[in-house]
């Protein structure tokens, strides 16, 4: 089984997942996406994966959203998911994906708790 978290070390929650997921037994990828941002390409098969649409992955509450009109209704997923990899900040975290043999689970983990129930999840 493989683990990766995409973390953002200054948030709280992403730390206590981190943790969690430390504490059940594994050491996860950690993937600073602040730092390195993911195409959107790949933000896209996140939420396939996550089988969410990008206003559920979107921080919305960050000041940016509104700044960029990304507010409005008619913005479309494309354009949710082109600002999100051009302004990381904009990503909700943590994402963590679980990768076990052919199979992919990935979920916001938000909050911390909800990491418990990915390991079961990617084992069955």
């Amino acid at each position: 089984m493989e683990i990766t978290i995409f973390h953002n070390p200054a948030c709280g929650t992403s730390v206590r997942t981190l943790a969690a997921i430390r504490a059940a037994g594994h050491e996860p990828e950690i993937f600073d996406y602040l730092h390195t941002a993911l195409s959107p390409g790949e933000i896209a098969d996140l939420l396939r994966s996550m089988n969410v649409p990008a206003r559920d992955v979107v921080r919305s509450k960050e000041p940016l959203f509104r700044e960029l009109g990304l507010d409005l209704d008619d913005v479309s997923e494309g354009e949710l998911i082109e600002a999100m990899s051009q302004h990381p900040i904009l990503i909700n975290r943590p994402i963590v994906v679980i990768k076990n043999g052919g199979t992919s689970k990935a979920q916001l983990c938000r909050p911390s708790e909800s990491v418990n129930a990915l390991p079961a999840e990617a084992n069955s």
